[in-house]
């Protein structure tokens, strides 16, 4: 950042009075500018014993597959931007049953936020950030051409889950690979 977004002077990259890291600060209007991790937020998709998961249109890990995600915007709440996600890159409904994993993944300044929901109907394809979109029984999750770690992660959780008839809330920081 160069310049202060509320009066366009020029900024500077210091530890502001009372605080204990640099920000970006605008000595002319005072402001603070804070830079803060981005919420992702998604669903994992199920209908029955299969879950839905979207092959990339976009990069990153374009051509990979994943579960339904994406930034959560301003004005609406985890769940509500989930359901957008959801729609937005697999034109699928869903009924949320719960929030079912949160992870931290500290090197990326993300937070992700992943609803467990069941498929209301069978009506459901690709939008504009997804290849394809399909439904996949256990065996047969391409777990090799899965996009990120937090998807792995997330989808083992739930078939562990479902195998014991229990599902939980289950949280972890996913940590930069050496």
């Amino acid at each position: 950042m160069k310049f202060c977004s509320h009066c366009g002077h020029t900024v500077v990259f210091e530890i502001p009075a009372g605080d204990d890291r640099p920000r970006h600060l605008c000595r002319d209007c005072g402001a603070i500018h804070y830079v803060n991790p981005r919420v992702i937020v998604g669903t994992l998709p199920y209908l029955g014993d299969q879950v839905l998961l979207c092959k990339r249109a976009i990069e990153p890990r374009y051509g990979l597959w994943t579960l339904p995600a994406g930034f959560m915007e301003n004005g609406e709440s985890s769940e509500q931007g989930a359901l957008r996600e959801s729609w937005e890159e697999a034109r699928a409904n869903l009924r949320v049953d719960d929030l079912f994993s949160v992870y931290d993944i500290p090197h990326i300044n993300q937070v992700y936020l992943i609803y467990r929901g069941e498929l209301t109907d069978t009506r459901f394809g690709p939008g504009p950030e997804s290849l394809e979109v399909e439904l996949f029984d256990e065996k047969d999750i391409p777990w090799e051409e899965m996009a990120f770690p937090v998807m792995t992660q997330t989808l083992k959780h739930y078939f562990s889950d479902r195998e014991k008839g229990d599902f939980g809330l289950h949280r972890g920081v996913i940590q930069k690979k050496l």
